[in-house]
């Protein structure tokens, strides 16, 4: 396609989220009016759309700071619930005016002759830098085997789950023991539902250790200001996942041994999907004491932050397992367990 059919601009940004939209915020700040962002959608889109209705931050509201734009309300330390947040992202927009244009769709980002070409359904421009903020999991991810499951199980992935009221009776499984799935598994199980969850690597956190959330201590100590060249582990930082916890209800801490109690069926990691089971590792006590070393792992820190600076803060106690594993499975039979749906997460 010859430059005639591009427009030049400086800076292309894809994506309007709130990363789109704090990167041009900078660059405005920056001098750097000759910009366009490129939304697929509408801004603040996924949150939107691809959120369930008691969704909500796992961060303090206080830790909402987009540049130019710190979280403005009379909650610090609440959790903002989905609509809350697709406000904040909105009047951010309105306060200073992006260069945004919605329902774009981005088809091609290549580089010749020392620019970057970007091609869309709607305009193509040719420019100086791309930012791509779109995300690292913006496409929902269904394992391979999926399609042999039976038609009589429902399959939705987290990005469409909404409310318990979509999953047919019966009892739900739930793939993925990171935030959103141990999240979906707490809303359906709060609503009553027999829900069984197969597990992953996320670890956990405390919610509130010591008279503080625990991300606010890890913010004092400087933890959230460590770059991926100051990381003591590269290659963990790289592969880890979020730990996992909640700011639904005033917010409080996920203990999968807790759920396990009150009758949640945990199994280990899926390792092969078949017509009417799934094949599962024997590692549900291995991944829950992992879990749980990672949460110790953060009070003891926070321990050691409060004694190294001589901090009077009321004591806190470490975690220790309300619940074991009698067996572990290695198959999980849908038709045994009464499986009418499966949420992947």
């Amino acid at each position: 396609m010859p430059f005639t059919d591009f427009e030049y601009i400086s800076v292309v940004i894809i994506g309007g989220g709130q990363a789109g939209l704090s990167a041009s915020y900078c660059l405005k700040q920056r001098g750097v009016d000759s910009h366009i962002i490129l939304e697929k959608h509408r801004i603040a889109h996924s949150w939107r759309t691809e959120r369930w209705d008691t969704f909500c931050l796992v961060t303090p509201n206080h830790q909402c700071r987009l540049p130019g734009h710190p979280y403005d309300g009379d909650d610090p330390e609440g959790f903002m619930v989905k609509d809350e947040i697709v406000d904040y992202i909105e009047r951010y927009a309105r306060k200073f005016d992006p260069p945004v244009r919605e329902g774009v769709t981005v088809t091609s980002v290549t580089k010749r002759d020392g620019y970057f070409h970007v091609t869309t359904d709607n305009g193509n421009w040719f420019c100086d830098d791309v930012i791509v903020a779109i995300g690292s999991f913006h496409i929902p991810f269904v394992p391979a085997g999926a399609e042999r499951i039976p038609d009589s199980i429902k399959q939705i992935h987290s990005v469409d789950y909404k409310r318990p009221s979509q999953i047919p009776d019966g009892e739900t499984l739930i793939v993925g023991a990171g935030q959103s799935g141990v999240q979906i598994m707490e809303d359906l199980h709060l609503e009553g539902r027999k829900v069984h969850l197969c597990l992953g690597n996320a670890p956990r956190s405390p919610r509130r250790y010591r008279g503080k959330d625990a991300v606010t201590w890890l913010e004092e100590m400087g933890y959230y200001k460590t770059s991926f060249a100051e990381h003591p582990d590269q290659a963990k930082a790289l592969s880890s996942t979020n730990h996992y916890l909640t700011g639904r209800d005033g917010g409080h801490e996920i203990d999968l041994r807790q759920f396990a109690l009150e009758g949640v069926k945990l199994y280990g990691f899926v390792e092969n999907i078949d017509f009417e089971k799934f094949t599962v590792r024997q590692d549900i006590a291995s991944k829950l004491d992992s879990a749980d070393r990672s949460y110790n792992g953060i009070c003891q820190r926070i321990d050691d932050y409060i004694a190294e600076n001589n901090i009077d803060a009321p004591p806190g106690a470490h975690y220790e397992p309300v619940w074991l594993p009698e067996n572990e499975p290695t198959t999980l039979d849908f038709a045994e367990n009464n499986i009418t749906s499966i949420v992947w997460c």
